[in-house]
């Protein structure tokens, strides 16, 4: 898999550009804050229909436009495809493939497929366990689409049960200030859904059944990457440690080891969600949240005995961030191509060890995109296609 044009319009700093790609390696070197990035932003965009360094799509439209528009030519086999994506700031965004409209824009997903290391993905190691779930569902759904869906259901009924269990917190409360009412159903019923524990339990259903699914993708995924990430790390920093995943629920069970066969055993994930959901129904009433589930796990990363976060050094924090992006790039070319590989601004980010053994590893593939401040920081065992950005403009060298 390659793309082989680029096309932006009113993306971050592009009022419109244009560029042709081609297998093999391509570098985009200029000073900092020129857009390079922005370049290959707008292909992971493409790929996750997120960015890797903001949290929302206003930023990716260029100030004063109303809309961004990215348009990829994907090349896989014999096969084209091209992809646009009209990106709307407080409104739907919508998707073409082949110049033909798609009824959502998810239905574009798995064309692209894309490993993006960035200096951000230190987050990985020492940031919150939300840098970690995305981690995981992106990679899902790069390799199974349809679990864009699931996320979606998910994410929707979570919102719902929320919104009920805030409204009976608040209920509760002010039933404090009055006599003090002991039975959680009459506090409950002010919530204005009829009979409140019956509500509850529809939207517990719901959250089950899209929960466990989503676990159950997640577990699968850890354990294929356990290995890979192992292997991984141990090219890169082979004088540091054993490094390992485990998945942790969000009640501190460790969800991978606990129930044999647990990924594929999409009922006993439901039981133990549903269970789970029973223990801690107190505690939700009286704080307004979900406490329990997908949205609250983390994925655990150690070095040896140790976890990662707080105590790998910089440079071994910075091994296992690119142990896991290799690890993806490692199953997703399993299941058959190689994904685009992204290096953002990451060989000025390591020593000169670690640039050769990244420089070995990622040579092979079909394609790989650099950003780079200086020429200098592009290995010469990578050199290919060359691109000066600068002011806006982007020139091929030739």
């Amino acid at each position: 898999m390659h793309v082989a044009s680029l096309s932006l319009t009113d993306f971050r700093s592009y009022p419109g550009v244009e560029i042709e790609l081609e297998p093999g390696t391509t570098a985009f070197v200029g000073p900092n804050g020129q857009g390079k990035t922005n370049l290959v932003e707008a292909l992971g965009y493409v790929a996750t229909h997120s960015s890797h360094r903001v949290a929302t799509d206003a930023p990716l439209v260029r100030h004063g436009a109303q809309r961004a528009v990215v348009r990829a030519l994907v090349v896989r086999d014999d096969r084209r495809a091209l992809i646009e994506l009209e990106i709307n700031p407080g409104r739907a965004n919508r998707a073409r493939v082949n110049r033909s409209p798609v009824s959502r824009p998810r239905d574009a997903l798995g064309l692209l497929r894309t490993v993006l290391f960035a200096p951000e993905d230190l987050a990985l190691v020492k940031g919150d366990p939300s840098e970690r779930r995305r981690f995981l569902d992106e990679l899902l759904v790069a390799r199974a689409p349809r679990y864009a869906g699931v996320r979606a259901d998910y994410e929707r009924v979570l919102k719902q049960r929320n919104a009920l269990l805030r409204t009976a917190a608040a209920t509760r409360a002010g039933r404090r200030r009055g006599p003090r009412r002991q039975d959680d159903e009459v506090a409950f019923a002010s919530a204005g859904a009829g009979d409140p524990l019956t509500t509850l339990e529809v939207w517990d259903a719901h959250l089950v059944r899209h929960g466990a699914e989503l676990l159950a993708g997640r577990l699968e995924l850890v354990e294929a990457l356990r290995p890979l990430a192992a292997k991984a790390y141990a090219t890169l920093a082979p004088s540091s440690g054993l490094a390992d995943l485990e998945y942790r629920g969000s009640n501190e069970s460790t969800l991978s080891t606990d129930i044999p066969n647990l990924g594929t055993n999409r009922e006993a994930l439901a039981e133990r969600l549903k269970a789970t959901l029973a223990e801690v129904r107190q505690a939700e009433l009286e704080r307004g949240v979900t406490l329990v589930g997908p949205h609250r796990d983390d994925l655990l990363l150690r070095l040896g005995e140790l976890p990662a976060r707080g105590y790998a050094s910089h440079g071994e924090s910075w091994s296992f961030a690119l142990a896991l992006r290799l690890a993806a790039y490692d199953l997703l070319r399993s299941d058959g191509g190689d994904p685009v590989l992204i290096l953002d601004d990451v060989f000025a980010e390591l020593d000169s060890q670690r640039r050769r053994r990244l420089t070995e590893i990622v040579a092979p593939a079909e394609q790989v995109l650099i950003t780079a401040a200086v020429p200098d920081d592009v290995p010469p065992e990578l050199s290919g296609a060359r691109f000066d950005v600068r002011e806006g403009s982007v020139t091929r060298v030739r």
